[in-house]
């Protein structure tokens, strides 16, 4: 399985449609060993005991397709248990990266609602009202990120109760600590949810160390830059715990992505997208669940001196439009502007194409590499109607009531409108408005972008200004560490600055990084040659 995704990670498209043609009908249910350990005591039949846990499993691995299909099947050898529903509906409510719509929220209150009316236990009862406050009352509300985040909130402080009244109901602390981070404000800086739910669940992985959920649920607690070193211990165990869910494989990613441990990255998600291969042969769940591995493969690629491995990755992306058409978008235009700046290729980035359709976070993408390549190289009119481009998609978004979309893509506005005043001849515009973002920036490169801070000490180097300059590289790398551009800036800024020691420091770390590579970048080639030099 590991092998072939290995030398070709994506070259599976065409191999598991044939599967899925020849494997049709066949069901296929993972051990409890391939998906970690669970136990959700039910009044339910004892006949259905095995496939309600395996449900739950499957949804404390996000495999909320599968969790679904299991809880209908659970409904289906029982008809009288109640927390089939509960389950079903909990299938449909993505905690940390989606809110269900309207119709989806009608049918979950409809479940619910079934559920609250047959015969169940108290503590039964107390899962099943908690979760209907997310979803009642959907008649008369639209769904909206801030109402789902408002009925988030609801659920959670029902979830306490549930934890509360049950101290030693080992399922109900950990669902509340996932409740906790899905109601957390946006934006907090402080973390307290986070922090919250981390101590719940540090508690409860030395009585639980099998549990999926637990060690999931730490590394989405510690996702922060602040907070990445804390979920290295979670990142090592949850792969082992769920070897057989995609999810479970790739999560640890994040946070090795965040503390700079590219090796590990890379096979984490090679082995995530290869589970994914096998799954969607088999008919187990969405197979665009590997684009989110491939963002940070390409990621993790880029920053160790891989490029050749990111130009197969993007080739191979025709090849997988039918998977999923939105993420396929998302992807072309994520992995060609990432890499086009990554790699400094300023005319590349400049002459990016839009997509045709209506893809238009993903062609927001776009045009901030568009209009910052323009405007690294001096083409100021041009990289003026790319800035401009990016307000109109940020109004069309809202218009859309897509507050976090068009957030996101005013954050690139003013990221590039800053580039596009250094070449105006106003940098020091540009810098107040990167070191405002850095100030505000609480994601760094969010595993898998350019951090604002690197961005100002790049236009801070560009002006001249090296001790300012190195200044906000070291910082950048504190909190993002081990990026080739921070450690290439920061070695030149030393280097200017006739700070030897600093300078090795750097450029030792950025050719240690890309060992084993075959890069051509100029940036390593005198890496290498000042450090064959000392």
């Amino acid at each position: 399985m590991f092998r072939s995704i290995f030398l070709y990670p994506f070259a599976f498209a065409v191999l598991f449609t044939s599967s899925l043609l020849a494997d049709e009908g066949h069901h296929h249910s993972l051990t409890p060993e391939e998906l970690g350990t669970v136990h959700f005591a039910t009044s339910c039949s004892p006949k259905v005991e095995a496939e309600f846990n395996r449900g739950v499993a499957l949804l404390h691995s996000f495999w909320y397709e599968e969790a679904a299909k299991a809880f209908h099947k659970v409904a289906q050898d029982d008809p009288k248990c109640a927390m089939a529903n509960w389950g079903i509906a909990m299938s449909s409510y993505h905690q940390l990266w989606d809110y269900p719509a309207k119709d989806a929220l009608a049918a979950g209150d409809k479940l619910l609602r079934k559920a609250e009316g047959m015969k169940a236990t108290p503590r039964e009862k107390e899962y099943i009202h908690a979760l209907h406050a997310y979803f009642r009352n959907n008649a008369k509300t639209n769904s909206t990120e801030q109402e789902s985040q408002a009925r988030a909130v609801a659920y959670s402080d029902a979830m306490k109760q549930v934890a509360t009244n049950h101290a030693d109901d080992r399922e109900a602390i950990a669902f509340y600590a996932l409740s906790l981070l899905a109601s957390a404000p946006r934006p907090d800086k402080t973390f307290a949810n986070r922090k919250k739910a981390a101590a719940l669940l540090e508690d409860l992985l030395e009585k639980e160390p099998n549990h999926p959920g637990v060690a999931h649920y730490l590394i989405h607690a510690y996702d922060k830059p602040q907070l990445a070193e804390l979920g290295l211990n979670a990142a090592r165990k949850y792969a082992k715990i769920a070897p057989a869910s995609p999810h479970a494989l790739h999560m640890p990613s994040h946070i090795f992505a965040r503390l700079g441990l590219w090796q590990d990255d890379i096979n984490s998600n090679l082995a995530s997208i290869a589970a994914t291969r096998d799954s969607a042969a088999m008919h187990m769940g969405d197979a665009s669940h590997q684009f989110h591995a491939m963002d940070f493969l390409v990621y993790a690629y880029l920053q160790s001196g891989r490029e050749t491995e990111v130009q197969k990755v993007i080739a191979e992306l025709p090849g997988l439009k039918s998977v999923d058409d939105h993420e396929h978008a998302y992807s072309v235009a994520k992995f060609s502007s990432l890499y086009a700046l990554e790699m400094r290729h300023w005319e590349e980035a400049a002459a990016l194409q839009p997509l045709t359709g209506d893809y238009r976070f993903a062609n927001a993408l776009i045009h901030f590499a568009r209009a910052i390549g323009a405007a690294r190289i001096g083409r100021i009119d041009a990289s003026r109607t790319d800035v401009l481009e990016l307000e109109r998609l940020r109004q069309d978004l809202l218009q859309d009531k897509k507050q976090e979309a068009a957030d996101r893509v005013a954050w690139l506005g003013k990221e590039a409108g800053a580039w596009l005043a250094l070449a105006a001849g106003k940098g020091e515009d540009g810098v107040q408005t990167l070191r405002a973002a850095a100030e505000e920036d609480v994601e760094g490169a969010g595993e898998i972008g350019t951090p604002a801070r690197e961005m100002l000490a790049d236009m801070l180097l560009e002006m001249n200004r090296p001790q300012e300059a190195l200044e906000q590289y070291k910082l950048s790398l504190q909190a993002d560490p081990g990026r080739f551009d921070g450690l290439y800036g920061a070695a030149q800024a030393a280097g200017e600055l006739g700070k030897e020691e600093i300078e090795e420091k750097f450029y030792g770390q950025l050719v240690k990084n890309c060992e084993g590579s075959n890069s051509e970048r100029p940036e390593l080639k005198r890496a290498k040659a000042e450090m064959a030099n000392k």
